[in-house]
């Protein structure tokens, strides 16, 4: 069984910076991707960001590409979503997921993500 714990969201104004960290409880040799996802309220969970574990290859949906990155620390089996020019757009819960190459799948608990205008 595997863990992803969450940190680095919270309140700030509109144009504030945030940093969300995604840390999985063990080592794991069989990552195949490491995601992050939002849900504002009453909306449909979306994709917002993924690295490939070994290779580092990154995509984005077009709402942040540009403006987020996502980027990983193999040793510390984390994975980091750096989110400068926060809009009100961007208030949701963040999630982080994790793929196996063996099509399991993990979830964290969220962290709350909450901009002010």
């Amino acid at each position: 069984q595997v863990q992803l714990v969450e940190s680095g969201g919270g309140l700030v104004q509109a144009g504030g910076s945030l940093r969300l960290s995604c840390t999985a409880s063990r080592s794991i040799f069989s990552i195949d991707t490491v995601s992050w996802f939002r849900q504002a309220p009453g909306k449909e969970r979306e994709f917002v960001a993924s690295i490939g574990w070994r290779g580092g290859s990154t995509f984005y949906a077009d709402s942040v590409k540009g403006r987020f990155t996502i980027s990983r620390d193999n040793i510390k089996m984390t994975v980091y979503l750096e989110m400068p020019s926060l809009q009100p757009e961007d208030t949701a819960v963040y999630y982080c997921k994790l793929d196996l190459y063996s099509g399991q799948t993990y979830w964290g608990q969220g962290t709350q993500v909450t901009v002010s205008s």
